[in-house]
């Protein structure tokens, strides 16, 4: 099946979809994106991926390139053409096409860049043996609250942990505290029981899986905290996973060359993963 792509109000094939040399994503990184999910045909968390998209719009002073209900239609009408029963649906909007210059341009339309792809949910059982993360500094701009296309960083510290052979790099602030990884959300289980991740700030994007998932944990009683952790609090760890909308809920059993627990997906991980897969099979799904 060929895939299509949605590019500037044209539904074209996903090989021929193209912008101007001078969009402004392309050449300033100018332009924020989304991840929806898609489970069973139907968009997971969408208004509160909507709203963020919408918010990291604001603090970049970019119009929104259509009204929201519109969009949505769109976002369907992919899901639907691209025939996709479990996958993504990927959102890009910029400032759009002007010369190329640091300042805002005048009257420019913004862009908007919409893509569909297949994603398998995750297998329970591969899940329980977890994965491997490593460390690096974090060396990102100050606004990482900001869903911006801006992520050579991430990309750099992603590539260092496959040539380590990890699966995820979670990164590390000058005092020595995590603080997200680069394409998740960070989350250890300390010995006593206490279920942490970082608070929200300018340091770290607010997941919309991290939310979802904080509300299910509290109704399966965990204790949960808001807080900054260090690289040593998470290396005594009891467990410790990762999280976002691709991700899902990802045990991670070994840091750098400790490893984590008893070196398998612990039950509040796991739990959590579970009452995740029936979130987004039943209320999650819109």
């Amino acid at each position: 099946m060929s895939r299509i792509a949605y590019v500037n109000g044209r539904y074209v094939p996903h090989s021929e979809a193209s912008v101007h040399i001078e969009d402004r994503g392309y050449q300033f990184a100018d332009g924020v994106y989304e991840v929806v999910l898609v489970h069973r045909g139907k968009l997971v968390d969408e208004i509160p991926h909507l709203d963020r998209l919408d918010r990291s719009l604001s603090e970049l002073q970019i119009d929104a390139p259509m009204p929201r209900a519109p969009l949505r239609q769109v976002m369907r009408e992919m899901v639907r053409r691209n025939r996709i029963s479990d996958g993504i649906v990927y959102i890009q909007a910029t400032r759009g096409v002007a010369r190329r210059d640091h300042p805002f341009p005048k009257n420019t339309r913004p862009a908007l860049v919409m893509t569909s792809r297949r994603l398998a949910m995750p297998d329970r059982a591969k899940a329980e043996e977890g994965v491997a993360a490593l460390t690096i500094p974090d060396i990102r701009w100050a606004r990482c609250d900001i869903k911006a296309v801006a992520l050579l960083p991430n990309v750099l510290g992603k590539q260092q942990a496959r040539e380590a052979g990890a699966y995820e790099a979670w990164q590390v602030d000058d005092e020595g505290y995590v603080t997200e990884g680069t394409s998740t959300n960070t989350w250890i289980v300390t010995p006593d029981g206490e279920l942490v991740t970082r608070q929200i700030g300018e340091q770290i994007l607010s997941g919309i899986t991290r939310a979802t998932l904080i509300d299910l944990a509290a109704k399966q009683g965990v204790t949960f905290v808001e807080r900054r952790f260090t690289v040593a609090e998470a290396l005594g760890a009891r467990e410790a996973f990762v999280t976002s909308a691709t991700s899902f809920v990802t045990p991670i059993t070994k840091i750098n060359d400790t490893v984590i627990g008893n070196g398998r997906a612990g039950s509040v991980a796991m739990g959590i993963l579970d009452s995740y897969l029936d979130y987004a099979a039943d209320a999650g799904a819109s």
